[in-house]
């Protein structure tokens, strides 16, 4: 490789000497321009498409939401017992009693009462810190799909995903 560069270099450096030797030829008149055609009017720009109207965000979690769903996650484990009330166990609204109780909400004792115990959201207003309630249970929402509630005898306390289509209540403001 190295010596074909050496080569080339070699035969442009003699082609560039005798360039040099040689009288330069008379130079060739230009030729004439040829005329330029007027440029095509560019197309008027498309219209931007309207903007999706954003949906209305659900307003910001407050502080005693998430101190509720803090609160209710360390019972996960509780044992469900029916009609209890205390973290030895407790059934569904039992549990929900005690954890707003904590906070200073007072709530009814059985779940149907307890859908009456604040107002009915929208899902998509849902908070974590809500109440959700399905008939015969109730849970806490705590946010992204999920809540805590006091399931049945086989599961006891515990956090997973929101199951069928519950009412969302607003307890806390």
């Amino acid at each position: 490789a190295r010596e074909a560069a050496a080569r080339q270099a070699a035969a442009e450096e003699a082609a560039r000497r005798q360039a040099e030797a040689q009288p330069a030829p008379a130079p060739a008149p230009a030729p004439a321009p040829a005329p330029e055609p007027d440029p095509e009017p560019a197309p008027a720009p498309a219209p931007a498409p309207e903007p999706e109207p954003e949906p209305e965000p659900a307003p910001a979690p407050s502080g005693d939401g998430w101190a509720i769903v803090s609160f209710a996650r360390q019972f996960v484990g509780v044992p469900y017992v029916w009609g209890g009330n205390t973290p030895s166990g407790w059934d569904c609204s039992g549990f929900t009693r005690y954890v707003y109780g904590h906070f200073g909400y007072s709530l009814p004792r059985t779940s149907g009462a307890q859908r009456s115990a604040g107002y009915e959201i929208s899902p998509s207003q849902a908070q974590p810190g809500d109440l959700l309630w399905w008939p015969g249970h109730v849970g806490i929402y705590t946010g992204n799909g999920m809540h805590i509630a006091a399931t049945n005898p086989e599961g006891g306390t515990r956090e997973g995903p929101i199951w069928g289509s519950p009412t969302y209540v607003r307890i806390i403001d």
